[in-house]
């Protein structure tokens, strides 16, 4: 019997702080069964408590993650690498092997550290927004 080994899966943006964070929580929770799920920037800074916030409404917990830079996944073998910001696609490194590379320009809900309830809707529809699109994903990923 083969064993079918997880997809690795990477979400890149600029600061990885809120989009690829809230990408990769859920991915993980959707499909971690079959997936490997890593997020990374190019400038990498830390997870924004908004995008902390949006996804606590859907009991999905990213306050263990860790804002890191890209160059750490370039030797892990990743399968998929996916933009979701239009600065990232464009200075996304190649990944060795056989990668397929996916970009979706996802609005950025980041406007400043400062935390306060006008943002929220922000963050909820970018969250909203990469559940559409990671759902997808998911559906033609099946084997």
């Amino acid at each position: 019997m083969t064993h079918n080994k997880k997809k690795k899966v990477i979400f890149i943006c600029t600061g990885n702080s809120c989009r690829s964070q809230m990408a990769e929580g859920i991915l993980r929770d959707l499909a971690g069964d079959r997936f490997d799920v890593f997020s990374a920037g190019s400038h990498p800074s830390r997870v924004h408590p908004m995008s902390i916030a949006a996804m606590d409404e859907w009991g999905i917990d990213i306050r263990h993650h860790t804002s890191d830079p890209i160059d750490m996944y370039l030797d892990k073998e990743i399968d998929i690498a996916i933009t979701v910001c239009d600065h990232a696609n464009q200075i996304c490194p190649v990944f060795p092997g056989n990668v397929e590379r996916i970009h979706w320009s996802v609005d950025d809900p980041f406007r400043g550290w400062t935390e306060n309830s006008t943002l929220n809707d922000r963050y909820r529809d970018t969250r909203n927004e990469l559940k559409e699109r990671i759902e997808k994903l998911i559906k033609s990923k099946r084997s």
